[in-house]
């Protein structure tokens, strides 16, 4: 590949790893080509995709945005499976799926939102329920007491409004 063919895949990765939520790279060996399309159409299907990349420019690109630890991480044959999305750990559920059906792929090592998690960690990416649904737990969380706080106030002040118009009427009444 001629220079400037090198360095616009070098920038076009350097970009993919500076803007991606989720970022897994894979030993794909063994897997023929059209086991390779179907993994890229069902992680395109959860939002995100599939590219092999050649080691020394995938290196460079980490580097470059500023992840040395997954450049470290480029050893033998590579694929990184990706998101843009919000869901950072969308990947992670079709990766373990995908290696429950074809063992002969490995999930190399993962990095969500800028930290860096082992392969045997994986499986309890994909466990994380959506984070929509993650930040709609914690809001819940949060609003309950504050709701229950609200609830309990305005009783306190309904029974003293009570009792107040209680003792207004008996002093109108003498």
């Amino acid at each position: 590949m001629p220079k400037p063919e090198k360095a616009a895949a070098v920038e076009e990765l350097r970009e993919l790893f500076a803007n991606a939520r989720g970022i897994y790279l894979t030993d794909f060996r063994g897997l023929d080509v059209a086991t390779m399309t179907e993994l890229r159409r069902r992680l395109k299907a959860s939002g995100g995709g599939y590219r092999v990349v050649r080691n020394t420019l995938a290196r460079l690109a980490a580097e470059r945005a500023g992840l040395s630890e997954l450049a470290r991480a480029f050893e033998g044959p590579s694929g990184v499976a990706f998101t843009l999305s919000e869901d950072g750990v969308a990947p992670a559920r079709v990766l373990v799926d995908f290696v429950r059906e074809f063992p002969e792929m490995d999930i190399k090592t993962a990095f969500v939102e800028g930290r860096s998690f082992p392969p045997e960690r994986v499986p309890d990416l994909a466990a994380l329920p959506p984070r929509n649904e993650l930040v709609a737990k914690a809001m819940g969380g949060i609003q309950a007491p504050l709701t229950g706080l609200m609830w309990a106030l305005s009783g306190l002040l309904c029974k003293l409004v009570l009792v107040l118009d209680v003792v207004a009427r008996r002093e109108g009444h003498k």
